[in-house]
């Protein structure tokens, strides 16, 4: 294993070079990109919600043939038929999987049966309560998740008064994650006391992400305060769960910059295909590389962190760029602290 001055005990925990993080984004994070990831130092996961056990098989098996890096799967319990969730865990345990992440409500049955397996627990979670819970349950890592972040958003706290309040209650290493892509904030997270960042917009746009060109287009061209809070795409995910997207057709023009929709009064419109699979209106399906129809009108996920997005590069690059950031100005505030000494 390759150390840096930002090498951490989260590191070790987890076998990585250095202390950032793949998002398991559904249907995003495949074995392209988790391998890109893993292979320049970072740590990975693949975004496993409510797919198929076999392809999971798949994934799995490529991602290994990519790299002999370790790695995680993330499932959502919450957002996940209970069978096909068990389905889900089997099917990891048989291949060994080494790690799994969590993430919304915790099931402390989900976490207990891979725990009893030897796989290490990744709880992401938005609140100080699931954070709680989470440790209770027997989570290795918390994953602490800010209000900035894109995709689904569990709490409403900003992500560096969030990370401050979870690191001061977790006996375990502590994870920053929401509005994250550069190296300036993987530091701030360092001096608040967390172990490491997770990053899921600024990986979404790179040339191994699974999302399609129109998604990661969008990314680039957006702002921060282009992105906002809704639960209108809800459907396949428990009611009123809020996730931040980039301002489209159905947020902007159709009003439904809130919260609060009810999603029986939503409507089940086919408006886009992947693959063979509909995909209906205000679901919270984004659009990936094998999705044809209104794609616009589906929801792009990205968080605060598009401002510092401009380009689409591939993975070890913004890797790269992020781990080169935090190392100058860790060496920068040494220099400068030095200096002040001797004053």
């Amino acid at each position: 294993m390759t150390r840096t001055i930002l090498h951490t005990s989260l590191c070790d925990l987890l076998g990585c070079d250095v202390p950032v993080l793949l998002a398991g984004m559904g249907g995003v994070s495949r074995w392209e990109l988790a391998a890109a990831v893993a292979n320049a130092g970072g740590f990975a996961m693949l975004g496993m919600v409510r797919e198929d056990p076999d392809l999971i098989a798949t994934e799995v098996a490529a991602l290994r043939a990519a790299t002999d890096r370790r790695f995680a799967v993330n499932l959502i319990p919450a957002a996940t038929e209970p069978d096909l969730l068990n389905r889900q865990i089997d099917q990891c345990l048989a291949l060994k999987v080494p790690a799994f992440t969590f993430f919304w409500d915790v099931v402390p049955e989900a976490v207990a049966r891979v725990k009893q397996a030897g796989c290490l627990v990744l709880h992401q979670v938005g609140t100080v309560d699931a954070a709680q819970a989470a440790l209770d349950a027997g989570a290795d890592v918390l994953i602490a998740q800010g209000v900035e972040a894109g995709g689904h958003v569990h709490g409403r706290t900003g992500t560096l008064a969030f990370v401050e309040a979870v690191v001061a209650m977790s006996p375990v290493p502590v994870v920053a994650t929401g509005g994250i892509a550069t190296g300036a904030g993987l530091v701030s997270a360092l001096s608040l006391g967390a172990q490491g960042v997770q990053c899921g917009t600024a990986f979404l746009a790179t040339d191994e992400s699974f999302a399609h060109d129109a998604h990661k287009r969008s990314v680039v061209d957006a702002r921060a305060d282009d992105t906002l809070l809704t639960d209108v795409f809800v459907l396949n995910w428990p009611a009123q769960a809020a996730v931040r997207v980039i301002g489209n057709s159905v947020t902007d023009g159709l009003g439904y910059r809130h919260l609060g929709h009810d999603p029986a009064q939503l409507g089940h419109e086919v408006i886009a295909h992947e693959g063979d699979r509909p995909i209906l209106r205000y679901s919270t399906d984004s659009p990936l590389r094998n999705t044809m129809g209104d794609l616009e009108a589906m929801p792009h996920f990205a968080g605060h962190s598009v401002q510092a997005i401009t380009d689409i590069v591939p993975a070890a690059e913004r890797l790269n760029r992020i781990v080169n950031e935090a190392e100058s100005r860790l060496i920068a505030l040494r220099h400068m602290n030095r200096e002040t000494a001797h004053v």
